[in-house]
């Protein structure tokens, strides 16, 4: 299958630098999270990938030539940079079906598109109707209608409702799942941690990670263990044995920070604490985001503490 790999690869626009010598690779098979604060420079590098500006230096090819080299590129890459893209006076369908007649995609492919994103019953009604949700969905649904064998999606969650969420999520795992190379830029975190397997974490126009979501939470946050127990007292004397602290809550629960749920319930059987309840608190993406990301944000809101 074909990969998206960017070597060396700046934009500049008069004296600012939007990309500065970015160097990754995006790899079939799997989910590809695209991070970075707002001008951080993902939009300019997937705009750069699919040919729309030109870099003034470096390279960003797919499967080793420039998007502008590839004979009917649709059918190898599926892109959704902008939903409010397609012209309003235009049905779904015949949106769809100026694509696939530009490319020499069969036209069943429209019809199987419009199936695939849930347009199909309203595919015979002008896109300026359409809600954002469904502007998304005929967006996903052109990145769709060649069957690619990379999409890249920016933002594909704007706009849709909790079941287009779901829908969005299953999809790019199905599409990983196929050996596809998939890109998806978001500012959504938690719903990044639900479908990615890979992050490329941009900041001021540089590249600060490229690495596996696990590795790159677990290296930023470390985890921690939620206890209840009916003797405090043991508890804590069972731990200070092992070299740990636990912190007390108002609402009666202990908290042991740098551990894992494994270590400290081996700990408090062997000593006999009777427990309530024993959590693992895993980091999570946002977490691990902003303690990357916090010196990097160019744009932030003041401070709300007094």
């Amino acid at each position: 299958m074909t990969s998206i790999e960017v070597q060396a690869l700046t934009k500049e626009y008069g004296t600012r630098r939007a990309v500065d010598h970015l160097t990754f690779s995006v790899l079939p098979g799997r989910v590809t999270g695209f991070l970075g604060p707002n001008g951080a420079g993902k939009s300019t590098t997937m705009r750069l990938v699919l040919g729309l500006d030109r870099p003034t230096s470096g390279t960003a090819t797919i499967g080793g030539r420039p998007y502008a080299d590839l004979h009917e590129p649709l059918r190898r890459v599926g892109a959704l940079l902008d939903a409010q893209a397609a012209h309003g006076s235009r049905t779904g369908r015949d949106h769809l079906g100026i694509l696939a007649a530009a490319n020499r995609i069969p036209r069943a492919r429209v019809e199987e598109a419009l199936e695939e994103t849930g347009l199909a019953s309203v595919a015979r009604r002008r896109v300026k109707t359409y809600s954002l949700g469904m502007r998304q969905r005929l967006g996903i649904a052109a990145a769709l209608l060649g069957d690619p064998e990379v999409i890249m999606l920016d933002e594909p969650s704007n706009g849709l409702d909790p079941e287009g969420i779901i829908w969005i999520r299953e999809l790019l795992r199905r599409l990983a799942r196929e050996g596809r190379t998939v890109l998806v830029s978001s500012h959504l975190m938690n719903e990044t941690a639900s479908f990615a397997d890979h992050l490329v974490v941009l900041g001021r126009g540089r590249l600060l990670a490229d690495t596996p979501m696990r590795e790159f939470i677990h290296a930023r946050v470390e985890p921690s263990v939620r206890i209840r127990t009916t003797d405090p007292t043991a508890l804590k004397a069972a731990l200070a044995q092992h070299g740990h602290d636990a912190a007390e809550h108002t609402d009666g629960h202990w908290t042991v920070h740098h551990a894992r749920v494994d270590e400290i319930g081996r700990i408090i059987s062997a000593a006999g604490v009777p427990l309530l309840e024993l959590a693992a608190q895993e980091g999570t993406l946002e977490q691990a985001y902003l303690d990357l990301t916090s010196d990097e944000t160019e744009f932030t809101a003041p401070s709300q503490e007094a």
